[in-house]
């Protein structure tokens, strides 16, 4: 039997498994206040650092290649205390490669019945660069 979640009761991944709330991210196609640039996806953010609810903008450009559903619908992210496990154990649609967007962080997009959903993880060691991007690599290019 399915269990029902109660309005009371967090999500399952926030109370189960560990995962903590970390942004929301909104496309938009306005010019937002102290816009950084993400060179890779082509992409300008701006908000979360002065956001107190994570709220995060971002402005993709014409050309990005972020997937379709990442520039159209907003995301919620959570931090994972161990992004191997999550995609090797729990069986999630990864809509974008892997990757460490910056020097201490690795995120992944996955998409759950139509939302797009960001995972981060903070890198401490280089494993987790290799054993996701490999696993990513083995599921959608068969390499």
């Amino acid at each position: 039997m399915h269990n029902i979640r109660l309005v009371h009761e967090l999500a399952e991944c926030i109370e189960k498994w560990g995962w903590q709330y970390h942004h929301t991210g909104i496309p938009t196609q306005n010019i937002m206040p102290d816009e950084q640039y993400i060179p890779h996806l082509k992409c300008f953010i701006s908000g979360f650092s002065s956001s107190p609810f994570g709220i995060e903008w971002m402005r993709f450009e014409a050309d990005s290649p972020a997937p379709e559903l990442i520039q159209t619908l907003p995301h919620v992210a959570f931090m994972v205390p161990d992004l191997d496990f999550e995609l090797v154990n729990r069986n999630f649609k990864i809509i974008s490669a892997p990757c460490i967007p910056t020097c201490d962080i690795q995120v992944v997009m996955i998409e759950h019945n139509g939302a797009p959903i960001e995972l981060m993880e903070m890198a401490n060691g280089s494993h987790i660069e290799k054993t996701v991007c490999a696993l990513y690599c083995h599921n959608h290019m068969g390499s």
